[in-house]
């Protein structure tokens, strides 16, 4: 079967790697057909993605066809199409024990600490598959990328009325913006680029946009009065700095999007607004449960997200023109 590998930062190769004969118990063989392309794969090429060695498969969004599998309790069958968790928790640690599998302290998520889906089968373990019988392939892939941002509007606790600030409308951002509204929260998405900002209007139903500069003080005038709960989805570590400037006093502020270094902030001010601070990581299986079923529903629309794709064939001298801004890029997709 063909591979891709990414086997240093900027370096992709393809492979033909022997498929898996034969499921463990527990697990599905699957037929991956459609890989969506992250932060996290882009922060990878390029060499900047915590916790990642190389080399390594790429791939955790994934729409999959399962091809094999034996009776099962979760009602996965033959044929299925599914969205996959693509966090391998070991389910006996602590954090697991709680109901925070997406917390494991042995997490292991594909395509990031293990070898992804960037090929054309891959075993899986059955309770990681998410089946629709309505939702597409393309729709399938986009499912983890909404996990995080539904998680992160469950973790932050975000009622109807609630203002909401979300800093960064890159994919997360987006995510988080979509789960935002169906929270019922008045939403505000502010970025150093323009053109995002129109696209959050114009697909996303977003009313109120702020054009972010380098100057906090101009930022905060812009907002005007101060939401009481900011999510930074950047992984930007300016951005994230001067996020504890933008909430109100008593507010909450999120960190979405990770970098590899630290985080500093003034704790006179911190202290001063009596200030919640929480990290949102991954998602869990009910996320992915609650996202299909709205999904399905239609009450959250993915039609806008993927605004490029490539069969694998074409994927490695597509993937560097994905890290351009200028591309207009929000959610490339790999057909494979």
């Amino acid at each position: 079967m063909n591979t891709i590998t990414l086997t240093t930062p900027g370096q992709f190769d393809v492979s033909d790697t022997k498929a898996p004969d034969s499921c463990p118990p527990g697990h599905a063989l699957v037929r991956v057909h459609r890989i969506g392309i992250c932060g996290t794969d882009l922060h990878a090429f390029r060499g900047k993605q915590p916790f990642f060695t190389y080399p390594r498969v790429l791939g955790h969004e994934l729409g999959v066809e399962v091809v094999e599998v034996a009776p099962n309790n979760l009602g996965i069958k033959k044929g299925d199409r599914c969205s996959v968790e693509p966090y391998m928790n070991c389910q006996d640690c602590g954090p697991c024990r709680r109901n925070m599998p997406n917390c494991c302290i042995n997490l292991k998520v594909l395509g990031v600490h293990i070898d992804g889906g960037m090929r054309e089968f891959i075993t899986l373990p059955i309770r990681k598959l998410h089946k629709s019988d309505k939702l597409s392939l393309d729709q399938l892939a986009l499912v983890e990328t909404l996990g995080i941002g539904a998680h992160a509007i469950e973790r932050a606790k975000v009622q109807k009325g609630e203002d909401v600030l979300i800093i960064g409308s890159g994919p997360i951002g987006l995510a988080v913006t979509q789960f935002a509204q169906v929270a019922g929260a008045n939403v505000t998405v502010a970025d150093t680029n323009a053109a995002r900002l129109e696209f959050c209007k114009s697909n996303l139903g977003v009313k109120r946009t702020v054009l972010f500069g380098a100057d906090v003080a101009e930022n905060t005038a812009t907002i005007g009065e101060l939401p009481l709960v900011v999510f930074d989805a950047t992984g930007n570590p300016q951005s994230m700095a001067n996020a504890f400037y933008y909430y109100a006093n008593g507010g909450r502020l999120v960190f979405v999007g990770l970098f590899v270094g630290n985080v500093t902030f003034d704790d006179p001010n911190f202290h001063k607004r009596e200030t919640t601070l929480l990290a949102s990581r991954n998602s869990t299986p009910g996320d992915f449960t609650r996202i299909i079923s709205l999904m399905e529903k239609g009450e959250i629309d993915t039609s806008p997200w993927i605004t490029h794709r490539a069969p694998a064939s074409r994927m490695i001298a597509d993937f560097p023109k994905w890290l351009d801004p200028a591309t207009g890029v929000i959610k490339a997709v790999v057909e494979f």
